[in-house]
């Protein structure tokens, strides 16, 4: 696991828990955290991702025959969501990141850094590449998006050794719990929370961000390709709305339940500061929009993120 982030120094600060313990949850107010998030200002310590490089001249050709992202033109510092995926089409790893002219910098969450180089590694065969996990050397940062950017381009990466600069000059520092907020209000999956080891990009609202249409074949292809072009696929992520009386909010994992049927399964939670307590769910297709579910023995009405029929992200992502 990640070294705990020197941001826990600030005052106020609150670590976090799980795989997010070494960043802080709250500075003292994650309600206020969130405002001054919406109103355009501060930044998110999230320096407990992973990051990897891949450099080499066949970078980029090497990444684009095995990912779903079209790499070939990638302009410089353009951020973008690439996925890879087993051959049934099942999302194995998913990370974000941009081209520095040197190698491909990507953050992945918490733990997944080393699978993610391994796998890599296995696929290198002749090709010119190099692969490192270099989380020691940069820091995940998040800062609320100016209008028109691209989903993706609202995180930097920092030279770690210079995140408490960074912070000094980017602040005010807000907690993970803020960010978890709009996140989650955004309709933005995490890999292994949000989803399961089943969970095929067009059920996660990737189509787009993360996968490109018009590409060459890579592995898991077939499967995006049927699902896109019949549509209907077998699931959908969903926003929920929950019980706002209940204390406490469902665990990752929860099960999610019409009358007495699973129909799906909780991912993350967070309180929001105008929604009150909500959720991102996995959720079979053909529930009904308008069911309210039990989450975790917590009544939760459901919001569309991801269109059911055609599998493309609808909610607008608004910070």
């Amino acid at each position: 696991m990640t070294q705990p982030s020197p941001l826990l120094a600030l005052p106020g600060a609150v670590a976090g828990d799980g795989v997010d313990a070494p960043v802080a949850a709250h500075y003292g107010s994650f309600i206020t955290e969130q405002r001054t998030l919406v109103a355009g200002e501060g930044f998110v310590d999230l320096s407990h991702h992973e990051v990897v490089r891949v450099a080499g001249p066949d970078r980029h050709t090497w990444l684009h025959s095995l990912t779903t992202q079209h790499l070939l033109d990638l302009a410089p510092r353009e951020w973008t969501g690439v996925l890879l995926l087993s051959p049934q089409g099942h999302v194995e790893h998913a990370f974000y990141g941009y081209d520095d002219g040197e190698a491909f910098l990507a953050h992945t969450e918490p733990g997944q850094a080393a699978a993610l180089v391994t796998f890599l590694e296995r696929m290198k065969f002749w090709s010119d590449v190099e692969v490192a996990d270099v989380t020691a050397d940069w820091a995940l940062t998040w800062r609320p998006a100016s209008a028109g950017e691209a989903p993706y381009s609202a995180y930097e990466l920092v030279p770690r050794d210079q995140l408490e600069t960074y912070a000094a000059a980017a602040g005010p520092a807000c907690g993970l719990w803020a960010f978890e907020a709009l996140r989650i209000e955004r309709g933005e999956p995490r890999l292994g929370l949000d989803t399961d080891h089943r969970t095929i990009p067009n059920e996660a609202g990737w189509i787009g961000p993360a996968v490109h249409l018009d590409k060459g074949c890579y592995r898991g292809q077939e499967t995006v390709a049927r699902v896109h072009t019949l549509g209907r696929p077998p699931r959908r992520l969903t926003l929920l709305h929950l019980d706002g009386t209940e204390i406490v909010l469902p665990a990752v994992g929860a099960e999610l339940r019409l009358d007495d049927k699973v129909v799906g399964f909780v991912g993350t939670s967070a309180r929001h500061h105008e929604l009150g307590p909500i959720a991102l769910a996995m959720v079979k297709r053909n529930v009904p929009l308008d069911a309210v579910l039990d989450a975790g023995g917590m009544p939760a009405a459901q919001e569309v993120v991801v269109d059911p029929e055609v599998g493309l992200h609808v909610r607008p992502r608004l910070r």
